[in-house]
């Protein structure tokens, strides 16, 4: 194949600066989860930047077998921490998607191979982007299944392998659907609290239709620490999921709408902290300074937006736990959530609050930050690798003999707990949150 002349794909050069970092040495290899279960180097964050660049460079075409080696990829950051070169290494991945998005028509350019998405792509790119997130929406889609749950027949369905009819991707949307559920979460009041400290509270769009508890019980702490929580109405989707599918555009636009919830320019009482209780919804505020960086309007906000933005165990440590906490005898272990740990580098945090929890044994999990699989919507695009990252999670938990797992990300906590589901494991995964709160208000 002659080489092109033109490449496929144009990079930003701040972007593709981040691609030259990378001095090839190899030690993202064993923190990459792709690369461990296929030992392919085009699995791996080196080979990938190498095929990015290439493609920048117009060295190779954008096949559809080079793009499945990006398709494959996470997103999960853990060879961030892991590079001694200091490769940004999601900026490149995030970017390469969207310029891919952009010009899916030339990706390739033999006509049976032209058209990359299939009919169950389209639509679950359809749920994504107008329904999971959307909370009201995704509210008035759950409801039909949340009431086949009520009577019985949800499980019965299940039973007989009435979904296997679904295929894979929409088998595994199914299958994520915690077993219990409200018929329809409440909102929540727009104020709490009489504080000193004022704390801006993102809800999230799954989070606040799949786990309204852990929203209630992280704004109930908040209050009992001493701090004033304020949700604002007006506020969206952190834009991780548009993020991560590579709809830049959209992605800014709810940004641009965040910022201006948060931290409105005629506030005489901003916000010191924005919090939310999702790792992933997390890592994606506090780069809306990347992704605004070119917005004349936007910019600056958008830098102290990032800057203001904590997960619910840094700002829970910060306030101080309230005295005289109840005992919580249970024996646990904690699985890091990706974007918590590698993005938002929090990995003490909530340990340091589990830890002061009475009657409460705490027990190390061997490959604690290694992606589970969930990976935003990776598990429904990418069933099968997600699968097996899962299965290697359980695997993993089985060793340490709880039956509890304790996680700060609802992706995770959804992703685990469906896969011991299925295989018939007896595990209850937990956010932190849910501990502290039986410690502090007791059960």
């Amino acid at each position: 194949m002659a080489t092109p002349t033109k490449p496929d794909i144009t990079l930003d050069p701040r972007t593709y600066a981040r691609g030259l970092s990378c001095v090839h040495c190899g030690l993202c290899l064993p923190a990459c989860p792709t690369y461990t279960e296929t030992g392919n180097e085009a699995d791996s964050p080196r080979g990938r930047i190498q095929l990015m660049l290439a493609m920048a460079d117009g060295r190779i075409r954008a096949t559809k077998d080079a793009v499945e080696h990006l398709d494959l990829c996470l997103d999960c950051r853990a060879c961030e921490p892991a590079c001694p070169s200091g490769v940004v290494y999601h900026e490149l991945i995030e970017e390469t998607r969207v310029k891919l998005e952009q010009r899916s028509d030339s990706i390739e350019s033999d006509s049976k191979n032209k058209d990359r998405k299939t009919i169950v792509d389209r639509f679950l790119r359809l749920m994504f982007f107008h329904i999971f997130t959307h909370p009201t929406r995704l509210k008035l889609a759950l409801l039909p299944a949340r009431l086949l749950q009520r009577i019985g027949l949800w499980k019965v369905f299940n039973s007989i392998g009435l979904f296997n009819i679904l295929g894979p991707k929409l088998g595994k949307l199914q299958q994520m659907l915690p077993s219990q559920g409200q018929l329809w979460p409440p909102a929540p009041r727009e104020k709490y609290g009489t504080g000193t400290k004022r704390v801006g509270f993102l809800t999230g769009c799954i989070g606040s239709v799949m786990y309204e508890p852990v929203n209630r019980r992280a704004i109930e702490l908040l209050v009992a620490c001493g701090a004033e929580v304020l949700v604002p109405k007006s506020q969206k989707c952190c834009a991780a999921i548009h993020h991560h599918n590579a709809a830049e555009h959209e992605a800014q636009r709810f940004a641009r709408a965040n910022i201006d919830a948060f931290l409105p320019k005629d506030s005489a009482q901003p916000v010191d902290w924005i919090v939310s209780t999702i790792g992933g919804c997390g890592a994606q505020l506090r780069d809306y300074g990347t992704l605004l960086r070119d917005d004349p309007n936007y910019a600056e906000r958008a830098k102290i937006f990032a800057w203001k933005v904590r997960d619910i165990s840094e700002v829970l440590l910060e306030l101080g736990m309230p005295a005289n906490l109840h005992r919580v005898e249970e024996t646990v272990t904690y699985h890091d959530a990706c974007h918590l740990a590698h993005a938002q580098r929090v990995t003490v945090a909530p340990r340091a609050l589990l830890a002061k929890v009475p009657g409460l044994k705490l027990i190390p999990l061997p490959e604690s930050d290694m992606c589970c699989g969930a990976a935003g919507t990776y598990n429904l695009t990418q069933p099968e690798m997600a699968t097996k990252l899962a299965r290697r999670k359980l695997d993993n938990i089985a060793l340490t003999k709880c039956s509890t797992c304790v996680t700060g990300n609802a992706g995770c906590s959804m992703h685990i707990s469906s896969e011991a589901d299925r295989l018939d494991r007896k595990l209850t995964v937990v956010h932190p949150v849910d501990i502290l709160h039986r410690a502090v208000f007791g059960n």
